[in-house]
């Protein structure tokens, strides 16, 4: 491994919160979550893209709500006791995005991250950080930032009573 290769896999090294979509299992920085919360009511909002389902009130905060099974182009499926919400900091603004179910904390060294395969020039996986080996399986590490950026994520607001901006 060159040292350039070295060096970015010790910045990337740490705790992730691994979660599982359609089977793959996911990590993210755990220093970007905030918290993790059940299923609650979304309330559609109009004017978004499909996989921003809406927003929640979470303790007298409004936060969009992105499904990522949607924005990765997987089937939305139905939720379970299962599903749940992560609430992660994307550029100082907070977002919730929906996963089939929360795995653990897992510390990842810098020695069992491998750099993300290239997949040819129109495959854009510059949202993955790279892939962890992890107890026999591949967590793939997600950089949350560039999976979804708070200017995608923002919610129409109306004011005056005029319509919407659109996003």
């Amino acid at each position: 491994m060159n040292s350039n290769v070295q060096e970015k896999s010790a910045t990337r090294a740490g705790k992730y919160l691994t979660f599982v979509l359609a089977a793959e299992t996911y990590g993210l920085e755990i220093l970007k979550v905030r918290e993790i919360i059940g299923m609650m009511d979304i309330t559609a909002v109009p004017r978004t893209p499909a996989f921003v389902k809406g927003v929640i009130n979470l303790r007298g905060k409004v936060i969009p709500v992105v499904d990522l099974r949607l924005k990765f182009g997987l089937e939305e499926l139905a939720r379970t006791e299962e599903t749940c919400v992560i609430v992660v900091d994307v550029d100082g603004m907070e977002i919730g995005i929906i996963v089939d179910k929360v795995s653990e904390v897992l510390n990842v060294s810098a020695e069992h991250i491998e750099e993300t395969p290239s997949f040819g020039v129109d495959i854009d996986t510059s949202f993955i950080l790279g892939l962890g080996m992890a107890n026999g399986k591949v967590t793939i590490l997600l950089d949350i930032s560039r999976v979804l950026t708070a200017e995608e994520c923002q919610v129409p607001t109306v004011t005056d009573g005029q319509e919407p901006a659109k996003p």
